[in-house]
């Protein structure tokens, strides 16, 4: 059995909705473009049919990703707590540094624009779990360097 991914409420909204689009519409569209494509003759030579079949392929690929990861998901809501935890999006300051960064501990299917994610169980992520605003937590980044971080902000 498949590990649970956390999720937000959000991002399983998102994925739900990405799946639901291209198990419908998704799969009309496409064999739509196959068909327009065997109509242009010889599909040993059909760059529009074997381009429109590898879309398919890729397609199916994330449809089944999805499925996976909803069947599977587990929603977790960090707000409100005055800890990091899977799903939060914290503000840091490296040691050294004035400059702040924000974080999402969380899976890659969090990604959004504005925050950079980070698995909860990379070295960063792991660190960062259970530290509170103010708390400053080390940790080995994949160099070998020891890396502190100061935590500034728990949204």
């Amino acid at each position: 059995m498949a590990e649970a991914q956390q999720l937000s409420q959000a991002a399983y909204d998102r994925l739900k909705t990405e799946h639901d689009d291209l198990t419908t519409r998704g799969r009309i569209d496409i064999a739509r473009k196959i068909e327009v494509a065997r109509e242009l003759g010889d599909l040993s030579e059909n760059g529009d049919y074997h381009a429109a079949k590898e879309e398919q392929g890729k397609m199916e690929g994330r449809i089944i990703h999805l499925a996976r990861i909803l069947l599977d998901a587990q929603i977790v809501d960090s707000s409100g707590s005055d800890s990091v935890g899977t799903g939060a999006t914290v503000s840091i300051v490296f040691d050294g540094d004035d400059e702040v960064e924000r974080y999402l501990v969380g899976s890659i299917e969090e990604q959004r624009d504005d925050v950079i994610v980070v698995s909860p169980g990379s070295p960063m992520g792991s660190a960062l779990l259970g530290a509170a605003v103010g708390d400053t937590v080390e940790y080995e980044a994949p160099t070998g360097a020891m890396l502190k971080v100061k935590v500034v902000e728990i949204e």
